[in-house]
């Protein structure tokens, strides 16, 4: 099988592409080069896509012995990624970054560019398992090792991109036996330190690289009675469940932290209230989509598990996709989710699907402070 193998320049996708060439494959590795002035070196374990990365991901390619080539994809992810974050967070909302580079870069314009040019799959050192069933269909299931799944970051993923998708790192029980298999192959990479926060902010400033871009007016920190008990410097540096970062001047009546409860761009203002208000007994959003084979109950409602961060526990749930929506009641209720999220659904192991988070239905009835 001609196989593509994405290489960022991180142990993961090194030793991904190295299995996928003992496996007997055909394997290319290829370097997304994302960003449109890339750093020369990374800051730490912060951000990817670096010069160095790309060195990185030559250097494993070579002593793989397999091509290598550097594609630039860094004006769609521009357009796909970087201006959607910037415009869901302009409109109030917490969007996952990875989530949509997977979606629309890793298995969309990458696997479209692999298909085209003649290649089976597309792998990556994504911490997932696909698992076929006996119709022969393909099904997206955790990984073996839970503290390092990825499954909620591939939850968009459709039943075309996973036919064409490899996770060769699914059943490895740890990150550290990458590491020592890395080591054993003599891989430049294998103590390389894993990168984190969102990769196009390197410096890791969020609400600096976002005030350049959306603006930082200052505005109220409003109450749940609608006073003005505080001030911020632009609602966009929030997010719903946030409690650092607030210039709260009144304290709260009972003397307990305020958080975030709600994030208002078109009037620049932001409501906190108490830990208690929260807690959310009903989620609903668009933008769905399912992980192999639509459910044929996803009308009448089915019995699920969700899933709303990336590192999150998931929660027993009851779904339903009604009037465009896929609605969805946790058993227990759930803290702090934000519009603009993902809710990925489970059964077990197995992905369901997912959708966009467009509205909540708090568990608690709104009380004056």
């Amino acid at each position: 099988m001609r196989v593509l193998a994405a290489m960022s320049g991180g142990v993961d996708s090194a030793v991904a592409a190295a299995r996928a060439v003992e496996a007997g494959h055909d394997v290319v590795g290829v370097h997304l080069a994302l960003s449109r002035q890339p750093g020369t070196v990374r800051t730490g374990a912060r951000g990817c896509c670096t010069i160095e990365d790309a060195m990185d991901a030559r250097r494993a390619a070579t002593m793989l012995g397999i091509p290598f080539y550097v594609w630039d994809f860094s004006e769609r992810f521009q357009l796909d990624v970087v201006d959607d974050v910037v415009a869901e967070y302009a409109a109030g909302r917490t969007p996952n970054p990875c989530l949509r580079c997977n979606e629309r870069i890793k298995f969309a314009a990458l696997l479209e560019r692999a298909l085209a040019l003649g290649f089976d799959a597309v792998a990556t050192g994504h911490y997932a398992s696909i698992v076929t069933d006996a119709a022969g269909n393909r099904e997206l299931h955790r990984a073996a090792a839970w503290a390092k799944d990825q499954s909620y970051v591939l939850g968009v993923l459709t039943a075309e991109q996973l036919a064409h998708a490899m996770f060769p790192l699914g059943a490895t029980p740890s990150k550290d036996e990458v590491r020592a298999e890395a080591a054993r192959r003599g891989l430049t990479v294998a103590a390389k330190p894993d990168s984190h926060d969102i990769c196009f902010i390197p410096d890791g400033d969020t609400r600096g690289w976002l005030a350049e871009r959306v603006g930082a007016e200052e505005g109220a920190i409003l109450d749940q009675s609608g006073a003005r008990i505080g001030t911020h410097r632009g609602a966009h540096a929030f997010t719903v469940g946030q409690r650092r970062g607030l210039d709260v001047r009144v304290p709260a009546p009972d003397g307990r932290p305020r958080f975030v409860l709600e994030v208002r761009p078109r009037t620049n203002e932001v409501v906190v209230g108490p830990k208690a208000a929260l807690a959310v007994a009903e989620l609903a959003g668009s933008r769905i989509s399912w992980a192999g084979l639509p459910l044929v109950d996803a009308a009448e409602g089915f019995d699920c598990d969700v899933q709303v961060r990336a590192h999150g526990d998931p929660v027993p749930a009851t779904a339903a996709v009604r009037d465009g929506e896929l609605v969805i009641r946790p058993d227990a209720p759930l803290d702090g989710v934000a519009p603009g999220q993902s809710a990925v659904l489970y059964r077990g192991t197995r992905v369901l699907g997912q959708c966009t988070i467009d509205r909540t239905i708090s568990a608690v009835p709104a009380r004056v402070e």
